[in-house]
């Protein structure tokens, strides 16, 4: 496995891993980078084109891994956009809004230390999956 070759800490916290390896990542390579973290990987997702999850945090560190795409993570102190293969450790407690600025998909992994998902609403929770869980459907239910 080739090493990555780059990796930035912001001073909010969140960390950052580019993709290193000379191949494209796919649903298996991103998930086994995660777990090289320590992560249980729970969740697979691929949001719409033009995607938005209103602001939220996660009540533990989470860590994206993505597969395919781009989306944006919009922080207080500034945004952060990852691209296919790209790992992103997000910091438990701090808040965010996530949002697609394009006309293509994004899928990526999500997972915490734990293998829980509990998130704190801080606005609509526009974008929440808790709506697919209660059986709904729509694209307002597909991500974070």
């Amino acid at each position: 496995m080739a090493e990555r070759s780059s990796e930035v800490t912001f001073f909010n916290g969140v960390k950052l891993m580019k993709w290193g390896r000379k191949e494209d990542p796919t649903a298996e390579s991103v998930a086994e980078e995660m777990r090289r973290f320590g992560y249980t990987v729970y969740d697979l997702q691929t949001v719409a084109p033009w995607f938005e999850r209103s602001r939220h945090a996660h009540d533990e560190p989470e860590i994206r891994g993505a597969v395919s795409g781009v989306i944006t993570f919009h922080f207080d102190d500034a945004p952060i956009t990852i691209e296919a293969g790209d790992i992103l450790l997000i910091p438990g407690g701090l808040a965010h809004e996530v949002v697609g600025h394009n006309s293509r998909p994004f899928t990526a992994y999500k997972g915490s230390l734990s293998g829980r998902r509990n998130v704190t609403e801080h606005a609509d929770g526009r974008g929440s999956v808790e709506p697919l869980a209660r059986g709904t459907s729509g694209a307002e239910g597909r991500c974070t």
